[in-house]
């Protein structure tokens, strides 16, 4: 992976147990001899993304990264490990990201170190029909080993409308990322659940270039069924431009519940129109020949089904 051009050399000997002044002393070649090869890792604090390989495999190493949750000016070291096993990936983390988070959030829990193991098929493959997103499973895990949660317990009229609605034939149910759901996320589109898990629900606004790039997207991680997950641009015959989801707003107001016009507040809001936009009902497309997600500015935001079959790791542990 590339690193952001913020990271700090000080940053990488701090975390391999080595002041900064020491190295520059004794030259980064001598240094080098006295490091276990076993700790070696690269060190992804604020990077930058362009990868475009599809397979997880091309990422198999040992990452670290340094974040500050900036409300509670509290620093945290973050760790991945991606491995390769036969023919998946297991993806293992803290699920602390690698850039700075919670300047702006309202957070009901601090974040809390987790022990988060995913394993992604290598090869994915196709289902003969789409799997629906539910509360049973995460959804997908980035390279800085923060998971994708995309869907809200909450719906209009279940409880306090934040927690509780497990039923997932219940309408009205709350799109986190909408401007008048308040859920607390931060400029990433991120919060914690109330055990401190940091997760994603939608742009991590990191990872990939946000404004202008010259080239398409890299991949910023991998779903539950082992399909990649791209940034928001695509190649459009030469064309740098960002992909367009195929959901729209339905026309009119809700016949019961919240009444009002619908203006995105709740999943219910949107319908799919095949070829509305680039992208499939899944929020899904292939580019240079390799099938994978594509993070939207609009719902469902990254992905709305499984294309293929997800996998069993992905599924959410009872408290």
């Amino acid at each position: 992976m590339t690193i952001g051009k913020n990271a700090k050399k000080s940053r990488i000997f701090r975390r391999l147990g080595i002041s900064f002044q020491t190295a520059a002393i004794s030259g980064l070649s001598v240094f080098a001899a006295f490091v276990d090869p076993a700790s070696a890792h690269e060190d992804i604090t604020n990077a930058i993304l362009t990868d475009r390989a599809a397979n997880c495999t091309a990422y198999a190493d040992t990452y670290s990264a340094q974040a500050t949750d900036v409300q509670n000016a509290r620093e945290f070291d973050a760790s991945v490990s991606i491995s390769v096993s036969g023919d998946h990936c297991s993806i293992t983390s803290n699920a602390v990201p690698n850039h700075d988070f919670n300047a702006t959030g309202r957070f009901v829990t601090p974040l809390s170190e987790q022990n988060q193991a995913y394993s992604v098929p290598a090869n994915p493959t196709l289902a003969a029909q789409p799997t629906a997103l539910s509360l049973q499973y995460d959804n997908a895990v980035f390279l800085n080993g923060v998971k994708l949660d995309l869907l809200a317990a909450g719906c209009f009229g279940v409880g306090n409308g934040r927690i509780g609605c497990n039923d997932m034939t219940a309408p009205y149910r709350y799109d986190p990322m909408a401007p008048g759901a308040g859920f607390g996320a931060d400029e990433h589109n991120a919060h914690t659940q109330p055990d401190g898990a940091y997760h994603y629900h939608g742009n991590p606004m990191a990872l990939f270039e946000q404004e202008n790039p010259t080239s398409a997207s890299p991949v910023i991680g991998f779903a539950a069924d082992g399909f990649p997950i791209f940034g928001i641009y695509i190649d459009d015959g030469g064309t740098i431009r960002k992909a367009t989801s195929s959901y729209r707003l339905k026309i009119g107001t809700r016949p019961g519940g919240p009444g009002g016009t619908y203006d995105g507040t709740f999943v219910d809001d949107w319908e799919y129109v095949d070829g509305y936009g680039d992208l499939d009902r899944c929020n899904g497309m292939t580019q240079d020949g390799v099938y994978g997600y594509v993070v939207t500015e609009t719902y469902p935001h990254v992905m709305a089904c499984f294309s293929g079959t997800p996998d069993s790791s992905f599924m959410k542990r009872r408290p």
